[in-house]
């Protein structure tokens, strides 16, 4: 919605589609939006200054942390395109800022300043979530500090219980409560907002599309009659339409697929017929209604086959029988028969009230009637031979409340049959809220890497920390501007050398208290721990879930994570070098200069990955630091 308010304000008309390799019209004003999304990456480089010195940084790391916030080219290539990525970016350094400084007011609790922190942590936790999933890692580096803090104020017998409890209250309320209502209200506002239809209208559900403008449910016929055309939407979170093509199953039957699908199209258009033993249906007979209890045929309008199951297993989900297309219009066997079950009516309430299946409210199971078993779209994708959209079976164990063994009518045609009053269904706002989270969880887990095709612009989060590849942003050919995603490598390898050195440097100290050395004042180790905890602890929740993750992962995955490196190396700038007790001020200031012209340096270097390299690009000598990297020829 960010980026919709910049396009808002920058006159966007909401027509050019942004596809990738498409030219800017005129009248898209990608340069004013360019802009504003930038302000958020710009944003970071105060940012960083103030957290450093919340953090106890001296100037000298103050500053050295602000030049690589500043300097990295990643950072400034990713925040010059109208991406989310500038946004998360922004609030994910907002987060930690707003933590060092709620921190700072821990000896003061209950005062203003420290409710103005706490509060803040919890609006940008609510912010940096709402941007992207990714956000919600720096929220687990928020609730380890908080059950720390807790954990060690349990332990204070000086404290009074009732002030005990209040800590809790307040966190409860300001990084759980707080947090979940703006996230919350930005899906409020998206539905207030984009109320209009749009392809990819059949990830919500039925009722929720009735209400946005655009779509055709308005035109429905309420109740369904044999003979009408129909649209069927599986009522699971993140379900899709039933669906199916001319492709077939390259395993078990090797009939025709069908697949639950989460877009709009005619393969999507099914017929609701009489079994084979009753007379086809009559168009210029009586109406006769679709009920509990009905035994029918359905038969896909694109391609004539009938909804068919057998004793195959399903490609994915053994245990369920395969579901198919099979026969034509006018033959088939009775693995074509599939019995109505009325579940209840979001609208008549209890099955016994409906007396007649209606479209967007009445819920239905289909039971095989040959078979026993249950037609169900449970969220399992299909590899690409089945176009990665989701397999439908048919489960042998009868599960009532399994949500995608549900199904609603959707889309009705019927010429014959009046337009129901579809309006004034509403559907809840909670329950849309949920839908939607697990439709983008499902889209998401979707995500995974394609074997059978290579993906130059992936990469492992193994490549990230040491910068092993780059991604290339746009096109490559020689009259094009080319941008190259790519870590400052000075700021990559040292911020990653940092993260090791830390953990030799705690074990070195731990082994030196132990046998009673005293090389800290008073306070100095819990503190360096604090920063320690800070910046390696979040580098790690931002970090580790990209290696257990199943799903494709690109070098724009790690920016989020390198702030956290970057606080870590000049962490251990400050306490070796720039606090040092053995070094003189002039050897700390050669060596801050050092370090900040060879920052500058590199950065001054390699601009041109970020703001653009025009021309043939082997006329720029001296970018392939790494021979893994596909900045001159594709690998």
């Amino acid at each position: 919605m960010i980026v919709g308010l910049v396009g808002l304000l920058s006159g966007y008309n909401g027509h050019f589609e942004f596809k990738s390799g498409d030219q800017y019209t005129d009248e898209v004003p990608y340069v004013a939006m360019r802009v504003m999304l930038a302000t958020f990456g710009v944003l970071m480089v105060p940012l960083a200054w103030y957290t450093s010195r919340e953090l106890g940084f001296s100037r000298r790391a103050s500053h050295l942390t602000t030049i690589m916030v500043l300097c990295d080219v990643a950072w400034l290539c990713i925040s010059r395109f109208i991406l989310l990525d500038s946004m998360l970016l922004f609030f994910t350094v907002l987060t930690v800022f707003c933590l060092t400084k709620f921190h700072s007011e821990r000896h003061d609790p209950f005062s203003p300043d420290w409710w103005i922190w706490l509060t803040f942590t919890g609006g940008s936790i609510g912010c940096v979530a709402s941007v992207k999933w990714v956000g919600l890692f720096v929220t687990a580096l928020v609730g380890l500090y908080t059950i720390e803090d807790l954990w060690e104020k349990f332990g204070d017998l000086r404290m009074r219980k009732r002030d005990y409890v209040n800590h809790w209250i307040a966190r409860i309320a300001m990084l759980m409560v707080l947090p979940l209502c703006i996230y919350m209200m930005s899906f409020k506002l998206h539905f207030l907002i984009l109320n209009h239809s749009g392809p990819g209208d059949a990830q919500m559900s039925s009722l929720f599309q009735a209400n946005l403008e655009g779509n055709d449910f308005s035109k429905n016929p309420l109740e369904i009659a044999f003979g009408s055309k129909i649209t069927l939407k599986n009522m699971g979170f993140g379900g899709g339409l039933l669906h199916s093509h001319t492709q077939t199953y390259p395993v078990g039957s090797q009939q025709q697929q069908v697949t639950c699908y989460h877009y709009k199209d005619d393969n999507n258009h099914w017929r609701v017929e009489k079994p084979w033993s009753q007379p086809k249906v009559n168009d210029e007979g009586e109406i006769e209604y679709l009920k509990d209890g009905d035994i029918i045929r359905l038969l896909h309008t694109s391609t004539n086959k009938n909804l068919h199951s057998h004793t195959v297993s399903a490609p994915l989900t053994k245990l369920n029988n395969e579901v198919s297309g099979y026969g034509n219009e006018t033959a088939g066997d009775q693995g074509d028969h599939w019995l109505v079950e009325v579940v209840d009516d979001m609208v008549l309430g209890k099955k016994q009230h409906v007396s007649r299946v209606r479209s967007l409210t009445t819920k239905l199971r289909f039971r095989h009637v040959q078979l026993g078993c249950y037609l169900v779209a449970p969220n399992s994708i299909l590899p690409p031979w089945g176009f990665k959209q989701i397999e439908v079976s048919c489960d042998k164990e009868n599960n009532p409340g399994d949500p995608h063994s549900h199904w609603n009518v959707e889309s009705h045609w019927n010429g014959r049959l009046p337009i129901g009053e579809t309006k004034f269904y509403r559907s809840p706002f909670l329950r849309d809220f949920w839908h939607l989270n697990v439709a983008m969880m499902t889209s998401n887990n979707a995500l995974i890497p394609d074997a059978d095709k290579e993906d130059i612009l992936a990469s492992s989060p193994t490549d990230w920390p040491w910068v092993h590849l780059g991604l290339r942003m746009c096109g490559w050919g020689d009259n094009q501007t080319k941008y190259y995603l790519i870590g400052h490598p000075i700021i990559w390898w040292s911020s990653t050398a940092s993260l090791g050195l830390c953990v030799v440097l705690i074990c070195v100290y731990l082994i030196r208290l132990q046998r009673g050395y005293r090389d800290w004042g008073v306070g100095e180790w819990d503190h360096f721990l604090y920063v320690c905890k800070i910046a390696g602890l979040g580098w790690v929740f931002q970090y580790v879930p990209f290696l257990i993750m199943g799903r494709v992962t690109y070098i724009h995955h790690y920016l989020p994570t390198l702030y956290f490196a970057v606080l870590m190396v000049n962490h251990l700038f400050d306490h070796l070098i720039f606090k040092s007790r053995w070094l003189k001020e002039r050897t700390k200031w050669v060596i801050f200069g050092l370090a900040a012209g060879i920052v500058i340096g590199v950065f001054w270097w390699f601009r041109g990955v970020a703001f653009g390299i025009d021309g043939p690009i082997k006329e720029h000598k001296g970018l392939l630091w790494r021979k893994s990297w596909n900045i001159y020829e594709s690998h």
